[in-house]
């Protein structure tokens, strides 16, 4: 137990469950960080992990994440992650599916679940015959109740946010972007940059995604996925798992923004300010990739298309607002960012409301 409140990214998690079922094979842990402005809310991620240490780790600070990922959004819900430890494509069955529903029912309502790296629709739609407290499922909403695509567009209108701050002009036209992950998000982000006449390059740990890429909007393959952080763009777009950026990588990064919609990509608090120090521009990624939590909430809500992209149409001007602070204060826009969000979730607790962030409620 020691290993779970002396871990250093515990960070006062109000809730860390664990659950093994043997006929199943499923191991799964769920981390609820704050519940402060509502039932906490983040998908469930099935990760080979190489240690139960490693997969511990991710739910705490993936969840944490999701904390500020609501509070910045201006949404009703607090933090929390599933993850699964296991091979998706080996490991993955019906019945591991139905456990892990079971394991989401017996939190009473406290933890919302949807899809995640590993885990996708279909595989929620199994985890649902067991509990109710699932998202993105809902019948008839946009994209069919995916919220990936939303979340590629809140990333796109924050990418062309951070492109105007930095040359001038949001106008992507022939501007590099390395997409770093072509899966269901990095996928829809590539069409939407490529379709805005950007110099898209792309890769992915499975050649099969970069094909598709490549059939669907002519980008330009990067077969090595190690290259891609070296490649000279004007944007980096890391769209597959966390901790990409570190002491290494960034030293040798050749990017002017760091714009992508991966969960966690600073491997430590540090390298937000190592980012800063090379005057490379970094967009937080719970910030910017708030996109598909933004639509599940409207899908619950059942509001319109119009009123759910409006919401995420918000998302450019708190970056902005972000990047200006953080401009002024000589700091990164990642600290600042933690402390916006942070301020917001202690003003709610406290039964106040927040000094100077009125814009980030729902109307």
């Amino acid at each position: 137990m020691s290993s779970v409140f002396s871990n250093e990214a515990f960070k006062d998690h109000e809730l860390v469950a664990f659950r093994h079922d043997r006929e199943t094979g499923l191991n799964a842990i769920i981390a609820i960080h704050d519940r402060t402005l509502g039932p906490a809310a983040g998908g469930c991620r099935m990760h080979p992990y190489a240690s139960e240490a490693d997969a511990l780790r991710d739910a705490l600070r993936l969840s944490q994440g999701m904390t500020r990922k609501s509070a910045l959004a201006g949404l009703p819900f607090g933090g929390g992650k599933a993850v699964i430890i296991g091979d998706p494509r080996r490991d993955k069955t019906r019945r591991l599916l139905e456990s892990m529903g079971d394991f989401v029912e017996s939190l009473g309502g406290r933890y919302l679940t949807g899809e995640d790296s590993g885990i996708g629709l279909d595989d929620v739609r199994v985890m649902a015959t067991r509990t109710a407290h699932v998202g993105g499922l809902q019948p008839g909403a946009e994209h069919g109740g995916d919220p990936s695509p939303t979340t590629a567009y809140g990333v796109y209108l924050a990418m062309r946010a951070a492109v105007g701050h930095r040359f001038g002009s949001d106008a992507m036209g022939g501007l590099r972007v390395a997409i770093q992950g072509l899966g269901q998000v990095g996928l829809h982000l590539a069409g939407l940059l490529a379709a805005d006449g950007a110099r898209v390059y792309g890769t992915d740990v499975r050649a099969n995604l970069i094909a598709r890429a490549v059939t669907r909007f002519g980008i330009t393959p990067v077969v090595d996925p190690a290259e891609i952080l070296a490649k000279p763009a004007e944007v980096f777009a890391p769209c597959a798992l966390g901790a990409v950026l570190d002491r290494q990588s960034i030293a040798g990064l050749k990017a002017a923004i760091v714009a992508g919609a991966a969960n966690n990509q600073l491997a430590t608090p540090g390298d937000g300010d190592r980012l800063h120090q090379r005057g490379i521009l970094y967009c937080p990624d719970f910030l910017i990739n708030a996109g598909g939590i933004i639509d599940i909430h409207h899908q619950r809500l059942g509001s319109s298309k119009a009123r759910m992209r409006a919401h995420v149409q918000r998302i450019p001007d708190t970056l902005l607002k972000v990047i200006r602070r953080s401009e002024a204060a000589q700091r990164s826009p990642a600290e600042v960012a933690d402390e916006e969000a942070d301020d917001i979730v202690h003003c709610a607790w406290r039964g106040r409301a927040p000094v100077d962030v009125p814009q980030l409620r729902t109307a």
